[in-house]
């Protein structure tokens, strides 16, 4: 689907169907702070929703036949997730009612993963670590397991007791950015927090005043949740200090319609990836060396392998699946579905619409 199918409802329609078009894409949109896609099913069934043709009842239920009667062989295939958050985040973001408490965070969280996740609306019993491809592999300390109530109780009594009476815009961004940033590190839930947070934060910008219904949530999911890693990292060996200036772009863009550049790239804390000059027109072909190292720098030395040898492969931008990837690299269904996400959410190869489900090539650098 190379045109996207919510532009025209966002831009140009009227307030209803504009409210449901940016509802619809962001929900989908954040499906990538988990390296997830949805399927072409989905984007018929909310257009029908925009168009008013049916309810988002109707659609969640739609969702449900459609995958009872298409069961997904492939644990590794996380579509029918996707497509059921996608719908029921969609839903939440299209419904005015909200109220700024612990509670709702966490009802939040079990209206979007109950049926997908045991756990739903339920605070981690365990603590946890995620390997950040921002961080070359490192992990953001999260809230302790033993402290979670304490810890949320405490950041919502402290934002319902701020005032943003007199504030300038700036300073109003500045604090914004850093309450968002502390709700998502405590990391309440086992999994969904990305979603969860930003799902509720979309939520209590509306209480605040900001309309915020434009596609910067939709088109730069992953920098939103890369930035928050940026916002909860200390390496002081290493002079790597946490910093919220990545979440103030990023605000700035979603609630002053800013046009600041988001790239993933710049936030990378190797500082690889942050050259800010524009490409040479004349140079045709990425410069192999450089991504070599970074490939090898980012991935354990048996997936660095494989990476090259696919990017060895599929030249340029050639499009392949994963069956591709099965025999270039000589390894199993699932070990290929793992290796596809892996290079989605390092952003290593990116999702080719209009080409089938699950089509990718490399990024070009």
């Amino acid at each position: 689907m190379n045109k996207d199918p919510f532009e025209e409802y966002i831009k140009e329609s009227e307030p209803a169907k504009r409210d449901k078009g940016y509802a619809w894409h962001t929900a989908i949109g954040l499906q990538a702070v988990d390296g997830l896609k949805t399927s072409e099913y989905l984007v018929h069934t909310a257009v029908r929703n925009i168009e008013g043709e049916i309810s988002f009842e109707e659609a969640n239920a739609l969702l449900q036949i459609y995958y009872e009667e298409n069961p997904t062989r492939d644990a590794s295939d996380r579509t029918e997730e996707a497509d059921k958050v996608s719908a029921r985040i969609a839903a939440l973001l299209s419904e005015r009612a909200f109220s700024f408490t612990p509670n709702e965070y966490l009802s939040i969280h079990r209206k979007l993963f109950t049926g997908i996740y045991s756990h739903a609306g339920r605070i981690r019993d365990y603590n946890i670590t995620k390997k950040e491809w921002v961080l070359n592999g490192a992990t953001v300390l999260y809230g302790s397991a033993t402290e979670l109530r304490a810890t949320l109780d405490y950041d919502f009594s402290e934002e319902k007791k701020f005032s943003y009476r007199n504030l300038s815009m700036d300073e109003i961004i500045h604090h914004l950015a850093f309450f968002v940033s502390r709700l998502w590190q405590i990391h309440i839930f086992a999994e969904g927090n990305t979603r969860t947070t930003a799902v509720f934060f979309i939520k209590y910008l509306r209480t605040l005043g900001f309309d915020v219904t434009n596609d910067i949530f939709a088109e730069n999911a992953w920098y939103f949740r890369n930035s928050l890693v940026c916002a909860n990292y200390n390496d002081l060996k290493n002079g790597i200090h946490e910093t919220i200036e990545y979440l103030e772009l990023f605000l700035r863009n979603l609630l002053l319609n800013e046009n600041h550049p988001l790239h993933n790239r710049t936030l990378h804390i190797s500082g690889t990836f942050k050259e800010t000059e524009k490409p040479d027109i004349e140079i045709k072909k990425p410069d192999i060396e450089t991504l070599k190292l970074d490939i090898e720098k980012s991935f354990q030395t048996k997936t660095a392998s494989h990476i090259l040898k696919l990017r060895e492969a599929f030249p340029g931008q050639t499009i392949f699946g994963r069956s591709d990837v099965m025999k270039v690299v000589d390894i199993k269904a699932s070990r290929a579905s793992d290796l596809l996400r892996a290079m989605v959410e390092y952003g290593v190869i990116e999702s080719v619409s209009g080409h089938g489900k699950g089509k990718y090539q490399f990024r070009q650098h």
